[in-house]
């Protein structure tokens, strides 16, 4: 098969590769598409600890056809097209492997692409906010609200019945977030980069030296959902507003899927798709590769250029 392979430098070449094998409690999934996330290029980087470094393949999510089971699987499984999380990575390839119980069903006539650009991310936002009980009436600011996760956040929130700030980086950006459900919109790269108004939530995909900043702009009981680093780790002089702010009771999460039980995604999961089943949550793609073209596809994620999901078509 032709996979796409880290090198020593954090770089990556397609060549072939054996096919893997479903080992016990495995599936093995032909991949229609990948889905490209920071989390590749943090990957790539040697920022991200579950990564295995040079020789191994990028690649947390795909979609696509259930070809083989491992032992102690059901065999029904085989010929199901499915959203394949693959925490070990090994997406950026023709075929993958997954644990049978981390695939999820894909709806019939869908485009993969379309899926895997709902996919891990749609997970993320969807159980964020409800780890941080986003209700209707409350006021959601999202960071980061273009990429992937910051996207599907702003709708979920917005399906919730909140108020959502969407904060990103250029008025043509703003105005494709405000189509989908966004209230009010803040360019960072503006004369004000903070919004000026306080959040019951802040959903925060960047966090980097600004999540200080931002803690700042929680209400009395206001809850900060930390789901990504695209900006880089805090330190701790960005995390001290949290004891600054003691008397008004601010809590902070920390939230990685790695941290759900499978059971627990899998509801999340039709959950996601019960609200793109009603219209109330959409798919964006951002820009679709061939394989051979991995690494323009992670320098585009990386350039921060995305707006929406950028996937790989292996096929």
């Amino acid at each position: 098969m032709k996979a796409v392979i880290a090198g020593a430098a954090g770089d990556t070449a397609t060549t072939d590769a054996p096919e893997p094998s479903p080992a016990p409690g495995q599936v093995r999934v032909d991949v229609e598409a990948a889905g490209v996330g920071y989390v590749d290029v943090m990957a790539l980087r040697g920022e991200y600890a579950a990564f295995p470094g040079a020789g191994a393949v990028p690649g947390v999510e795909a979609v696509g056809q259930v070809t083989a089971v491992g032992p102690d699987v059901s065999e029904g499984l085989v010929g199901q097209r499915v959203l394949a999380l693959l925490p070990g990575f090994g997406g950026f390839a023709e075929t993958a492997v997954a644990d049978a119980e981390l695939v999820f069903p894909v709806p019939p006539g869908t485009r993969a692409a379309d899926v895997v650009a709902i996919g891990a991310n749609a997970l993320v936002a969807e159980l964020a906010l409800r780890r941080v009980g986003a209700a209707a009436g409350e006021r959601v600011l999202v960071r980061g609200a273009g990429g992937g996760i910051g996207m599907l956040a702003t709708q979920f929130a917005r399906a919730r019945g909140a108020e959502v700030t969407a904060v990103t980086s250029s008025a043509p950006r703003g105005e494709r977030l405000r189509a989908l459900g966004a209230s009010h919109i803040v360019d960072r790269t503006g004369a004000s980069t903070l919004p000026d108004a306080a959040y019951d939530i802040v959903v925060d995909t960047v966090a980097g030296p600004e999540l200080g900043k931002h803690l700042e702009l929680l209400r009395p009981n206001g809850r900060y959902v930390l789901c990504g680093a695209a900006g880089g780790f805090p330190d701790a002089e960005s995390l001290a507003p949290l004891l600054s702010n003691f008397h008004k009771s601010p809590s902070l999460y920390a939230f990685s899927l790695n941290s759900v039980a499978p059971e627990d995604l899998r509801l999340s999961w039709e959950r996601v798709l019960a609200l793109l089943d009603e219209g109330r949550v959409s798919a964006v793609v951002d820009q679709e590769f061939p394989l051979a073209e991995a690494g323009d596809a992670l320098r585009r994620v990386a350039g921060g250029k995305a707006f929406g999901k950028v996937v790989l078509l292996p096929r």
